[in-house]
């Protein structure tokens, strides 16, 4: 019987995301990563093929953590509270995981996303598959509601938080308490002003 690795997965991926937000994707190495937790090379590879599948991981992983909340918010009722939590709820995810956040901020094509693999680039299109079309349920059902375009509920849901987590992602820290009330006001009044 083997004895049980010393490193997970989830080491490797905390690991990048930790490289990333310092350093940026450049700095993401497959060795680089393994003297971060402190693993021989080798021991990384026996977990990810090459550093596309790295960087995939580290992407979904990312990805499913902040889509499960703001999806979540999505769903409540009524409409515009969805609307007004999911927006407010980018910045708490932002404030719990900075460095996750500066991830994906850069999104999928800073992770090299065209070197992925093709099941790993399918998966990616799923998920933003997925997250279009629960913005566009709560746009379509917000926009008799509120006599807002299209480009107005997206500012709203989408542009205004985004922008609101930037600035302190790009500083490498977190958004302070106070981005989740000026959100939450900024939305409700571009909603309901």
């Amino acid at each position: 019987m083997g004895r049980p690795p010393r490193h997970t997965a989830d080491d490797f991926l905390d690991a990048a995301v930790r490289i990333f937000a310092a350093e940026g994707v450049a700095g993401v190495t497959m060795s680089a990563v393994a003297r971060e937790v402190g693993a021989p090379s080798g021991s990384i590879y026996h977990r990810f093929p090459g550093r596309p599948a790295l960087l995939a991981a580290v992407w979904f992983r990312t990805l499913t953590g902040f889509q499960q909340g703001f999806l979540e918010a999505l769903e409540r009722e009524p409409v515009t509270e969805a609307a007004v939590e999911a927006a407010a709820q980018v910045v708490r995810w932002c404030r719990a995981y900075p460095a996750e956040g500066k991830l994906l901020y850069g999104g999928a094509r800073a992770l090299g996303i065209d070197d992925w693999t093709s099941e790993d680039r399918a998966r990616a299109e799923d998920a933003n598959r997925r997250l279009d079309a629960a913005i566009a349920k709560v746009v379509r059902r917000l926009r008799p509601l509120t006599g807002r375009t299209t480009d107005e509920l997206m500012l709203a849901l989408v542009d205004l938080p985004y922008a609101a987590v930037r600035r302190h992602l790009d500083r490498g820290e977190a958004p302070p308490p106070r981005t989740v009330d000026l959100v939450v006001k900024a939305t409700r009044t571009l909603l309901t002003g």
